[in-house]
């Protein structure tokens, strides 16, 4: 059952991407605010149009939230959970990192991920128990022990936020530099997620966590990593912030986060 769920979703996926695709040009240019933000909503409107009524006759009794910038619990029960244009800013600025992202939560539990890259043609895929996948192929986190040759990622997955925050992010992008190889501040989030599950980059925190996020954490679980808060303890939905890394790099860069 669990197999057929993923098929049905990741076939849903792939047609809300090719929509997206179509939409998307390496040429666009933004003269100003009011049209970057016109952009971004045709962008998700033209994905949600399509998944919409996809993930609602593959799981009829899951209810739908496509709050990108969501967070806190969840009441009981399934949730899709849908991210329409994961890096939309990018999309509309002609650059290629942006996917869409779909999971399935049950309970406040993610049991399914979805993360398709439509520019580059990959599939991210997960299920809880079952393993994480990029087109097919089984996903292991990096193997490295070590920080010092580490890549290391943040990003600002919230607009707005207040001046403390912004603080702590360059203070952590600081402390992260100086004890990791290279580390860069990004978004899509989930775009960095993914390249954790895949083990092309080590680690991944955050200081906000945004459900939107939830398909990203379930690959890195998946694919063997490690995703705890920031104090260390488990990982939960309704959580502050989080750190996704490989084992073997996890415990340092957590020292480093609290330092």
């Amino acid at each position: 059952m669990t197999q057929d769920l993923l098929a049905a979703t990741t076939a849903a996926v792939r047609v809300a991407g090719a929509r997206m695709l179509a939409r998307y040009s390496p040429e666009a240019r933004q003269p100003g605010l009011t049209e970057l933000l016109a952009g971004l909503h045709e962008n998700d409107a033209a994905v949600v149009d399509v998944l919409r009524p996809a993930l609602a006759e593959i799981r009829p009794e899951a209810r739908w939230l496509d709050d990108e910038h969501g967070s806190g619990p969840l009441p009981a029960g399934e949730w899709w959970l849908v991210d329409p244009v994961g890096g939309n800013v990018n999309a509309v600025h002609g650059m290629p990192d942006w996917n869409i992202g779909v999971s399935l939560v049950r309970d406040g539990r993610p049991v399914l991920g979805v993360l398709f890259f439509p520019v580059l043609d990959e599939m991210f895929t997960a299920c809880e128990g079952g393993g994480a996948y990029l087109d097919g192929e089984r996903l292991r986190v990096s193997a490295k022990t070590s920080l010092d040759g580490a890549l290391a990622g943040t990003g600002q997955a919230q607009p707005g936020h207040d001046a403390a925050l912004f603080e702590r992010i360059a203070a952590s992008f600081a402390a992260m530099s100086e004890a990791a190889l290279y580390v860069r501040i990004s978004v899509p989030v989930s775009h960095q997620l993914a390249q954790v599950a895949a083990g092309r980059m080590d680690l991944h925190w955050q200081f906000d966590n945004v459900r939107s996020h939830t398909a990203g954490v379930l690959l890195v679980q998946e694919a063997g990593g490690t995703v705890t808060d920031l104090d260390g303890g488990p990982w939960d939905l309704a959580g502050q912030g989080y750190l996704a890394a490989a084992p073997g790099v996890h415990a340092a860069a957590l020292k480093v986060l609290g330092a």
